[in-house]
């Protein structure tokens, strides 16, 4: 709890400054605020409290299991599963996709009907889900085989850079967007987990060298697959 307060504390010192002395005015709905501001905090603290106790330690006991059982195949349909089940779930993602969705629907590149919004939401966190999905594949083979992540990292941008001069304007936003919401409260812990553990697994791997640079990935490779979606649908 005093750790949550911590790092809620310059959060709630910047918009008390801007709030009192720049804007000047008074907080509107106090009670409202301290409320939520509570409620904030216990998400925050059983937040953590869960990733040390549940997801930080069964992603770092499944990779050393699977190590152990010596299985790249079901090792890389395990890490396929996460990367995509947990991209599927991931709230701002739902959120970005429902508001791409109505923004293309104004702009009449789809139909503006319920259907149509959709399917275009769906279709999008499909997308960014299945690009997750091979990142965390790659990921756990560049871990497996030792290469270097940087390669993996300049090539996938100089594709990115190539690919945005060609995509539709309308979804460079989106893509580049995509890439940062995969990111987020329920994808990060278990992918993470998942590349330290499965790194401290094998011989010769250093869990800091070697165990992070998922998230990198699974940042990038949603940006290539919506403008893909985006060159295809719009």
């Amino acid at each position: 709890m005093l750790g949550s307060v911590r790092d809620l504390a310059p959060i709630i010192l910047v918009i008390l400054f801007f709030q009192l002395v720049v804007i000047q005015q008074p907080l509107p709905n106090i009670v409202q605020l301290i409320t939520g501001l509570l409620f904030v905090l216990l998400g925050l603290t059983f937040f953590i409290h869960g990733l040390e106790q549940g997801l930080f330690p069964i992603g770092e006991s499944m990779a050393h299991a699977f190590a152990r059982k010596g299985s790249a195949g079901w090792l890389l349909t395990f890490a396929f599963a996460l990367g995509f089940g947990t991209t599927v779930a991931e709230p701002a993602l739902i959120a970005v996709a429902a508001e791409a969705a109505k923004v293309v629907a104004e702009g009449n590149m789809i139909e503006p009907s319920s259907e149509s919004r959709a399917s275009y939401a769906n279709g999008l966190r499909l997308t960014v889900a299945f690009s997750v999905g091979l990142a965390i594949v790659l990921g756990v083979f560049r871990i497996l085989k030792g290469w270097p992540l940087q390669w993996f990292i300049i090539g996938g941008y100089i594709l990115v850079v190539i690919m945005t001069a060609f995509a539709p304007k309308e979804i460079i936003g989106i893509a580049y967007d995509s890439g940062g919401v995969t990111t987020s409260t329920i994808t990060v812990p278990l992918v993470t987990a998942l590349g330290v553990g499965l790194a401290s697994s094998i011989k010769g791997r250093n869990p800091m060298i070697d165990g992070f640079g998922l998230i990198a990935l699974a940042s990038l490779t949603p940006m290539i697959f919506v403008m893909a979606y985006g060159m295809i649908t719009l």
